[in-house]
């Protein structure tokens, strides 16, 4: 099981990544979830695909586990255009020093290796990914909007979302908005309870966010 980290460049050598994401978008966020998200065939994209994003993916010989969508916060982005309802009024985050994240998704039926503290090994992994990612482009912070079981299962790991609002029903689940912070703490206590002994993502991987 490996993180790979796909931005715009490597899109076209790693297709078959990138279709497999999208399926399983589609399997959990439409299938499972039953979300009001755009689907295309097998597949769930939405407008934030076709800007510049990042995605991490973790896969095991070609099949796509998990995966999670990054975006600038200085362009469009989820929280600002979709769901800025959740920040109680405030202004949403912008600023070089914060990314978003997006469409964080696991195949629970095919992960079922977990640790100690029940976390499946690929969520984990994500989570590791993400703040190393965060590191290396020297971010403060990673701007989400998720429900309220992720966020339980973000403290169990170790990664306490700061809330920018009140939960809110959004659709079929209670959304909030909030702030993971980017920093060494959270990373070792991540790596930590999810059995995570090493980086990840490869030391020398490309910067920096592009808007």
């Amino acid at each position: 099981m490996q993180v790979v980290e796909l931005s715009r460049a490597g899109y076209g050598a790693n297709v078959s990544l990138l279709m497999g994401m999208h399926r399983l978008r589609r399997k959990v966020f439409k299938d499972r979830l039953d979300w009001s998200v755009a689907t295309t065939g097998d597949l769930e994209l939405d407008r934030f695909d076709t800007l510049d994003a990042t995605y991490l993916v973790v896969a095991d010989r070609g099949t796509v586990l998990g995966c999670v969508r990054l975006l600038p916060t200085m362009g469009p982005n989820m929280l600002a255009n979709t769901f800025p309802e959740l920040l109680d009024g405030a202004d949403a985050p912008r600023s070089d020093a914060i990314a978003e994240s997006s469409r964080f998704c696991v195949d629970t039926e095919l992960t079922d290796a977990t640790t100690d503290g029940g976390l499946r090994r690929a969520t984990s992994m994500l989570f590791a990914a993400m703040l190393e990612w965060g590191q290396a482009r020297g971010l403060a912070s990673i701007a989400t909007v998720t429900d309220l079981r992720m966020e339980r299962i973000l403290r169990r790991a170790g990664w306490t979302l700061e809330r920018l609002g009140k939960p809110r029903r959004i659709g079929s689940t209670v959304a909030v908005a909030g702030l993971l912070p980017i920093a060494d703490g959270m990373l070792a206590a991540i790596r930590h309870n999810g059995g995570v002994a090493s980086p990840v993502l490869p030391v020398d991987m490309p910067l920096p966010l592009a808007a």
